[in-house]
């Protein structure tokens, strides 16, 4: 069964949103990104804390990502309804490879690889070629 492993944030200060949540639930952080994101953890759930840069738009849940065994299967899944996606993630995402939306429009993401740990561009065209 695919599982709900990360959560995005939009937010004005990831760096103290990131403090509250270590200081208030011992989290940890995770990693950092290059623009200014954070990455907070409990050890099962990954918490993307994303600087907010889009002026108008609210703060708030932004994304949610399933980890999943078998993405091709989930996209034949997708298929059967009125949904986008999946679409694959630009290469500078480094923790899930696709994206699809709920009948709502709700956005989230779709990783076979998982969101502990980044993955780079080389280190995903390995895992797709890799012999099953």
């Amino acid at each position: 069964m695919p599982k709900i492993r990360h959560l995005a944030i939009v937010c004005m200060d990831p760096e103290a949103l990131a403090k509250f949540y270590c200081d208030v639930f011992d989290m940890k952080i995770q990693s950092r990104s290059g623009r200014n994101n954070l990455f907070v953890t409990d050890g099962y759930i990954t918490v993307a804390l994303l600087r907010q840069r889009a002026e108008g738009k609210p703060c708030g849940l932004n994304h949610f990502g399933f980890v999943v065994e078998d993405a091709d299967e989930i996209a034949r899944r997708l298929a059967a309804h009125a949904v986008v996606g999946p679409t694959d993630r630009p290469e500078d995402r480094a923790y899930a490879e696709q994206r699809a939306t709920d009948p709502e429009g709700n956005n989230f993401d779709i990783s076979e690889h998982g969101y502990d740990r980044p993955e780079t561009v080389e280190q995903r065209k390995e895992r797709k070629t890799a012999p099953a």
